[in-house]
């Protein structure tokens, strides 16, 4: 196949996909697949469901979007960018993986090529997906068609690490295929290309990205209930220790999100079905899945020593999405947080000017207040939004029912805590 024959589908239209899709209507004829039908019709009226992509990025673009994917058919070269979930046993779901393999496959044509970029466990291509797409094809991988996989590095609400400006790491399934789907990509990705030894090797790059990431946050997680004990703030710690030239600056938090919180289940799944005890990567997820409940316990026994009655107190939370400057709910670690405090009998009021209402309540069976409504018992900053980061004292205080509790999960205003008493991890 010829680059400039070559004409794009992308399945699967969200945080990762939308983006590549755009990216490569610039150059390419795209076909943008998703089972979403009315995401499909914010995006042909140049609407990214998602808030990460503007206006301004759809124009110029040709792009097909639909809902129908008899429309892959056109195309020559599948991008498939679907969520890899877990579910409530956290193990891996690849249900909505699986599913777009087959769409892609009965879509296959001899001399096409699929690239994966849906973060899995190693081998997880060329044992569960290729097989499939060779079953409802009829064609064989290397004789037929290509394969190779690509590991995404989207990250939502980043407007520098963007798509086009990050390295990217490609595999392929034999040589030839690896020289093309790199040039495909390198049409437009200006940071450079990485080329992968093998599938299996980009698999795995991109599953210890996010579980190294993880296991640095749960260190800093347990650090900081060491620093409860010892009574010294964990931020002023971690300030001092950054001043070493190769201290690593992690900070303390909630872990949810599509990929942190997630990804590491994939490679204990894997590990585990090697025949491998994953017991460090456990030992961080144990730790980061619970911190909203030592978060909620923290904050009780804080507002009991006020003389607080947890019965007839009510708490604010400040933000819900599972990251600053996104509108995304899902695996929001926050949320959780929101239901510990509630088991406690506390009435809790959450305000975040980006989460998605609808989501939110339908997801957890939780609402929204516009803004907060009289004054509080605690004050809970949960997330780093900017309109949050602004906060001044005097506004804090004008929510409060003082004796008060700030609880600064985000370490953000240990210099507007005057009158309040003050905890943060």
């Amino acid at each position: 196949m010829k680059l400039e024959n070559t004409i794009i589908s992308v399945t699967g239209l969200g945080y990762v996909g939308l983006p590549i899709a755009l990216a490569f209507a610039k150059k390419f004829q795209v076909i943008g697949f998703d089972i979403n039908e009315e995401r499909i019709k914010k995006m042909q009226q140049g609407i990214d469901p998602s808030g990460e992509v503007d206006a301004a990025g759809f124009e110029d673009a040709r792009i097909e979007f639909s809902a129908n994917p008899a429309f892959l058919k056109k195309a020559n070269f599948h991008i498939v960018a679907v969520p890899t979930p877990i579910d409530i046993h956290t193990m891996p779901d690849l249900g909505p993986l699986l599913s777009a393999t087959i769409s892609v496959g009965k879509a296959l044509k001899p001399g096409d090529y699929v690239v994966f970029e849906s973060t899995t466990y190693p081998a997880c291509t060329e044992e569960e997906c290729v097989p499939l797409l060779e079953e409802i094809s009829g064609l064989k991988m290397g004789k037929d068609f290509k394969a190779g996989f690509s590991p995404e590095r989207i990250n939502p609400g980043d407007k520098e690490h963007t798509l086009e400006n990050v390295i990217k790491v490609v595999s392929g399934n034999d040589a030839e295929a690896l020289d093309f789907i790199a040039e495909v990509y390198g049409s437009i990705v200006q940071a450079g290309i990485y080329k992968a030894s093998s599938i299996k090797v980009a698999e795995a790059a991109k599953i210890i990205e996010n579980t190294q990431r993880d296991l640095n946050i749960a260190l800093m997680n347990e650090i900081s209930m060491i620093c409860d004990r010892l009574k010294i703030n964990t931020f002023e710690v971690i300030q001092a220790a950054g001043t070493k030239w190769n201290f690593l600056k992690f900070t303390p938090g909630l872990v949810g999100g599509h990929c942190i919180g997630v990804d590491p289940y994939y490679l204990t799944y894997k590990a585990k079905a090697l025949g491998h005890d994953p017991k460090v990567i456990l030992a961080g997820r144990y730790t980061n899945d619970q911190m909203p409940g030592y978060i909620a316990k923290k904050t009780v026994q804080k507002m009991v020593k006020l003389g607080k009655n947890p019965a007839e107190s009510r708490v604010l939370v400040l933000g819900i999405t599972f990251k600053e400057g996104v509108s995304d709910v899902r695996n929001s670690k926050v949320a959780e947080l929101v239901r510990e405090l509630q088991a406690f009998s506390l009435s809790v009021d959450v305000v975040d000017p980006f989460a998605e209402k609808e989501a939110l309540h339908e997801d957890y069976g939780l609402s929204l207040a516009s803004e907060p409504c009289g004054v509080y018992d605690a004050i809970v900053l949960a997330v780093a939004h900017q309109p949050f980061r602004e906060l001044e004292n005097k506004t804090l205080q004008s929510w409060a029912n003082f004796p008060a509790l700030l609880v600064d999960i985000k370490g953000l205003l240990r210099t507007k805590s005057e009158g309040f008493q003050y905890w943060s991890l």
